[in-house]
């Protein structure tokens, strides 16, 4: 059995449904399983308890995961400060070099199509990068990826939610992100750290 955390920080409710199809990616591979987990808001102790959704993150989801998929708005072309927040207070699992060689991807969502969506992916990588963790984005052989003209990228999935966050994900992104489930589990299962 292989667990691959899918750990996100969703404002309105997309980055969430993203995470939701990651999850289920990842269960449609044989012996794996899923831990969903988010972040605090700004402000918000780490150690209150969510109203609802997932448990709030801790180190221990991270050091026993096999796989992460990390989800984040975009704000400015960078993830939400309360994900950076989280992974700022990480230095003792760099230190122990508890994430080495586990694999890891990035997913997104943003009001336009031109958003910040490639950047925010490319420095959410950066923490992971890092930790020493191996970064898988989406292969062209995804069909979804050629033909999307909503969100999806080789870096990573990602969502254009409209100026009023009134579009729900699309076909090519729900797709997507359930690709980049399975190919997280699979890799996991191969790596197997």
């Amino acid at each position: 059995m292989t667990e691959t955390l899918v750990l996100y920080y969703s404002r309105h409710g997309h980055v969430a449904a993203m995470a939701d199809y990651i999850a289920r990616g990842v269960l449609s591979v044989a012996g794996a399983t899923v831990r969903l987990r988010t972040v605090p808001p700004w402000g918000a102790p780490a150690d209150a308890i969510p109203d609802d959704g997932p448990p709030f993150v801790t180190k221990e989801d991270l050091r026993e995961c096999a796989a992460l998929a990390l989800g984040s708005p975009t704000r400015f072309g960078n993830m939400a400060a309360p994900m950076k927040a989280f992974w700022d207070s990480t230095t003792d699992l760099w230190l122990s070099g508890a994430l080495i060689d586990k694999p890891a991807a990035v997913f997104t969502a943003s009001a336009s199509l031109h958003g910040g969506q490639e950047s925010t992916l490319l420095t959410m990588m950066l923490p992971l990068l890092h930790h020493g963790m191996v970064i898988v984005g989406l292969p062209y052989s995804e069909p979804a990826l050629l033909s999307t003209t909503t969100g999806g990228t080789p870096y990573g999935p990602s969502h254009v939610a409209g100026a009023n966050d009134e579009r729900p994900l699309s076909p090519a992104e729900r797709e997507l992100c359930a690709a980049l489930g399975q190919r997280l589990a699979r890799l996991a299962a191969r790596l197997k750290v």
